[in-house]
């Protein structure tokens, strides 16, 4: 007979966390579709930074994926700098968002300016909370990994993290590409 392999708790946890956070999105997304209708609503181009921040998210979750693979063949050193590269590219993805913002503030495109001006804030900066948090977690883990007195081989952490990042990188195309297409 076969034995059933069970979902770990925490990975249980993270699933239904992450449904949680596409069901908030896809309130969001379907809310700026019946609002874009609107007489005043204002369509604008998203910045360069944007662009230039999904780079970034896409490698990083590369280097994820990569991390992980190092992590499972217990390549630890190779780990410990794929981990920091993920975390340099995830803070880099944060600070080119900023930049973007301030793209935006910059041509008039404020918090206040339009409901539709509104909508890319709060959208965007959900995603970037949701971003720093995985950020905060790899500096942890990635602090952890060089701790020498703690040696944990349970690959578990590691995959919620790579679940995760994955995560916010595939949601952070899907939002840019329905904030070009959804004008």
């Amino acid at each position: 007979m076969e034995k059933k392999q069970k979902l770990h708790p925490h990975k249980f946890t993270l699933w239904v966390a992450i449904g949680s956070i596409l069901m908030m999105f896809a309130g969001l997304t379907s809310a700026y579709i019946v609002k874009r209708n609107q007489a005043n609503w204002q369509t604008f181009d998203l910045p360069i930074a944007f662009w230039f921040s999904t780079l970034a998210v896409i490698l990083s979750s590369a280097t994820m994926w990569l991390a992980l693979k190092s992590f499972k063949e217990r390549q630890m050193s190779k780990y410990r700098l794929i981990m920091v590269v993920t975390m340099v590219l995830g803070v880099l993805f944060i600070v080119l968002q900023i930049i973007g913002f301030q793209q935006l503030w910059g041509k008039g495109i404020t918090l206040k300016g339009n409901v539709s001006y509104s909508f890319l804030y709060v959208i965007v900066g959900l995603h970037a909370l949701h971003v720093i948090g995985g950020v905060i977690a790899l500096i942890v883990m990635s602090l952890l990994a060089f701790n020498s007195k703690k040696r944990n081989y349970s690959t578990i952490p590691v995959e919620l993290m790579s679940t995760y990042w994955h995560f916010v990188d595939i949601l952070w195309i899907y939002l840019l590409l329905f904030l070009l297409m959804i004008k």
